[in-house]
């Protein structure tokens, strides 16, 4: 079964075992072709679940491992590709269809999870004289099999399997009320777009009842939010921002909260925050909480000079203000680092258009890697969608979609989704990058550097699920299947490009054909370290929420007040009154209580950006000894033991804590 919980569960799929090379066909994109393919795989899988329950002969890697991974293969392509069409897909049945699957499938996965024959047959298995990676499959799978509750009392088991089953249905009514959950604000005039970029104005013209709408759409927000000169007005969308899915997610976040905290009773953990720690490289909740704390005090000093400067601006315009607001950041960051660093965002977005960041990030990785990718003709749920093969030489090592502009119904954050694992000899790994950026409508999709950050970042998440996939023998170890604390670090890494001069020189320029010049590289640059510590302090804040939110017995919680007191602990901004974070963090599912693995994949990236950093940042030879070390072994070991491969000694907290100094 799938390590990763944002593929909670298991899922369908045919089992699409073709030779590398040949198009593997998906579920169909049409709604009623769909179901039927789904159920017929439910049926599938279910027929192999019950002849695993009673293998035949001795109980070895044959007749126990092999058949059981052709299972999670069944079982991991149908619920990866349910969850991406759930929020990708233009047709709301089916939308409806895929959520539907994901329960079927899911329900399943915890059936399978807490099988005592299928668990007994594991134990019976002998991998003494096995490789290391499937004697660290079995040993991690009898560990996922405990804590399932595979070894509970028939009540426990029961009970265990009706919350999985109803967490499910939660989770997706918590993503639902918040991906449907559009607002907009009015505006009365042009004038009330004084500071934002011609084309955005361009793109925002008043309609027949003469006004002009903005949505909390990213596309909408984020450019709002930063250059918008109206401080009503900017606090107007933020409040509209900070409430999608309330008030109705309050009563779902309040069942999915108490339902986990029921789930850890019965598993023998006090919290869902032991029990969902217990796995990951931090190892506790109560580590996981002092990690926060620590990140907290290290950022404080910058975090208070950054503060400072906000509001020294912020007295410019108003003499009276003695606090900075929450909605008023992100605009006076920008007023100081292009005052204070020379630097202004929306000069350097003309050298950021869609098409050549993509291409350029094509370039860059392909050289680093040793990698190239290839335009192919796909079966993929909207025209907008681009298809590409990703080559090592001749070999075919994967597959990617880019799902990259907004539309009505889609997923609106910005996210890598597996859609196939790979396994070596029958099938390449595939993956989807879906993201809301600016294009994709005839224009050039201008995009702010923050957005080419985004891009280079899930674009690192695609590459490990790649690279790490193509060559494995067991699904539960292909790609990105790795402790969750880690997942984030090679996307995090892979971000450190999108601030080089040299890396940013290939593939930067503007419809004049003009590259990105020097100076505003080094001013990016300068103005860089301003905001860390604020940023920093106001994750562990997010970080805060999701612990505790579910570090407590839930009994009288009140999440409202919970999240309002965390804001005014943990971030340099206070909470703002009638807001409501909690009704719209998708993450408090998904993630759940393990929100700071962001920011402990950070120390780890920032560690492993060392060596890159001596090297020098297109040193293909390192690249290539990181692809081999960190990427390709996927979750063939322990993440600790991946990072020591590639840096030659243990993680360290410096190169982090040198990061948030500005050092």
């Amino acid at each position: 079964m799938s390590r990763r919980i944002l593929i909670a569960g298991l899922a369908l799929a045919a089992l699409n075992c073709a030779g590398p090379g040949a198009l593997i066909k998906k579920p169909a994109v049409d709604t009623a072709a769909y179901n039927e393919e789904w159920r017929t795989g439910l049926a599938q899988a279910r027929e192999m679940f019950d002849s695993l329950q009673v293998p035949a002969g001795p109980r070895t890697v044959a007749t126990v491992l092999e058949p059981l991974n052709d299972l999670e293969l069944v079982l991991y392509q149908g619920q990866a590709w349910a969850s991406l069409m759930s929020n990708v897909h233009p047709d709301p049945e089916y939308r409806s269809a895929a959520e539907e699957a994901e329960q079927a499938f899911s329900s399943l996965g915890t059936e399978i999870s807490l099988s005592r024959p299928l668990y007994e047959a594991l134990l019976a298995v002998d991998v003494a004289g096995e490789d290391q990676a499937t004697r660290y499959y079995h040993q991690t799978t009898v560990r996922d099999f405990q804590r399932a509750g595979v070894d509970r009392d028939s009540l426990a088991t029961a009970r265990i399997k009706e919350l999985q089953e109803e967490l499910v249905l939660i989770g997706q009514q918590f993503g639902r009320n918040i991906r449907e959950d559009v607002r907009s604000i009015k505006l009365d005039s042009l004038g009330e777009l004084a500071g934002l970029p011609a084309d955005y104005i361009a793109a925002h013209q008043p309609g027949d009842d003469g006004k002009i709408t903005i949505t909390t759409d990213y596309p909408d927000y984020l450019p709002f939010n930063t250059y918008a000169e109206s401080d009503a007005r900017r606090l107007e969308l933020y409040l509209e921002f900070r409430n999608r899915g309330y008030p109705q997610n309050l009563e779902v976040l309040d069942r999915m909260i108490a339902r986990r905290h029921e789930l850890a009773n019965l598993l023998g953990f006090e919290t869902y925050a032991d029990y969902i720690t217990a796995d990951k490289m931090i190892g506790s909740a109560q580590a996981a909480g002092e990690f926060i704390d620590r990140v907290t005090q290290v950022a404080a000093p910058a975090a208070a000079s950054d503060y400072a400067a906000l509001l020294a601006r912020l007295k410019l315009t108003d003499p009276a203000s003695i606090i900075v607001g929450d909605w008023q950041k992100g605009y006076l960051a920008e007023l100081v680092q292009r005052e204070q660093y020379s630097f202004d965002s929306q000069e350097a977005r003309q050298y950021f258009p869609y098409d050549k960041v993509r291409d350029g990030l094509f370039a860059l990785t392909g050289s680093m890697f040793g990698l190239t990718y290839r335009p192919v003709a796909a079966q993929v749920w909207h025209p907008d969608v681009e298809s590409y093969q990703v080559y090592s030489g001749d070999q075919l090592l994967g597959r990617f979609h880019l799902d990259m502009h907004p539309r009505e119904g889609k997923y609106q954050h910005a996210a890598a989704f597996q859609i196939m694992p790979g396994v070596t000899g029958r099938q390449v790994p595939e993956a989807a990058l879906v993201c809301n950026f600016p294009g994709g409508d005839g224009t050039p999709g201008l995009m702010g550097h923050g957005q080419v950050g985004t891009f280079f970042h899930e674009f690192g998440h695609l590459l490990h699920h790649i690279l790490g996939g193509y060559n494995q023998r067991w699904v539960a170890q292909s790609g990105i299947e790795t402790e969750w604390d880690f997942v984030e670090a090679p996307s995090q890494l892979l971000e450190e490009w999108s601030w080089d001069l040299a890396a940013l020189q290939t593939f930067a320029r503007n419809e004049a054909g003009e590259t990105i010049p020097a100076e505003l590289v080094a001013a990016m640059n300068a103005a860089r370290n301003f905001g860390n510590g604020l940023n920093t302090q106001h994750q562990m804040y997010y970080a805060a929420v999701s612990l505790n939110f579910y570090n407590r017995d839930p009994a009288g919680l009140n999440t409202s007040e919970l999240q309002a007191d965390l804001m005014n602990r943990y971030s340099p901004f206070d909470y703002v009154e009638g807001t409501n974070l909690h009704c719209n963090f998708g993450h408090l599912d998904g993630y759940s209580a393990i929100y700071y693995t962001y920011m402990w994949s950070l120390v780890i990236a920032k560690d492993m950006f060392s060596l890159f950093e001596d090297a020098g940042l297109m040193d293909r030879e390192v690249a290539r000894r990181y692809r081999r070390t960190i990427l390709e072994p996927g979750g063939t070991k322990p993440a600790a033991q991946l990072v020591r491969d590639f840096l030659g000694r243990d993680y360290s907290f410096d190169a982090f804590a040198k990061w948030l100094g500005g050092g």
